[in-house]
Formats: C-alpha cells, structure tokens, sequence
C-alpha cells in the first residue's frame, strides 16, 4: 500500500481517534509504542533493554509499565539467571489488545480516501 503524507496522516488521526473512542484502554504513546516493541519483536524483553531500544530512562519504562500492568497488558517477572533484571511477559489480555489495535489499523486503512 502507498500513501501519500497527507493519507499518513490521516490514519494517524482515525487510528487515535479510534483508540480514545474505543472502549479499551486509552494508553499514550509512549505506552503504546513500549507494547509495540514488547509484543511485535521477540523476547526476551527487559526494562533496560526497553529504555535503551526507545532512548527514554528506565524510570520512564517502569510507569509505562505499571500503567500496562495495572490493565493486565503485560507482566513482569525477575529473571532468575540476574536477579537485577525484570523480565517482561506478554499476557492473553495484552495479546488480544494488541490483535485489537491492528484490526483497527486494517479498518482505517480501507476508509482511506484514494
């Protein structure tokens, strides 16, 4: 698919328009871009990782985190080989949201203006 700028955008405004109107969690961008990264590259993740991979602090990763653990989105664990590090888990719920978001993706993408 080739879009112009302008129908970037566009999807850009109804994906996020879609995602506030929607009835699951409103999550910013910032936590939406660490579940992307959690859920669309494969583990293991971890909190360091995540905040050198979006050049963000970990204290910036662990809100992000707790925010998305609070909804069931993702779950964290100590990695039992260095217990400094938290793994981070994908969940059912997260799995499903995430499915979820990429529908919508789909959906706005085929209400595009040619």
């Amino acid at each position: 698919m080739d879009l112009r700028p302008a129908q970037a955008l566009w999807l850009l405004h109804d994906f996020a328009h879609g995602l506030v109107t929607g009835d699951g969690p409103d999550l910013s961008a910032r936590q939406l871009a660490v579940l992307l990264v959690i859920y669309l590259e494969p583990p293991p993740h971890t909190v360091r990782a995540l905040a050198t991979k979006l050049k963000v602090t970990k204290p910036v990763i662990t809100r992000a985190l707790d925010t998305m653990g609070r909804l069931q989105l993702v779950s964290r664990k100590r990695d039992p080989a260095d217990r400094r590090n938290v793994i981070i888990q994908r969940t059912v719920k997260g799995a499903l949201y995430v499915e979820k978001l990429g529908d919508l993706v789909v959906a706005k993408a085929q209400g595009l203006p040619r």
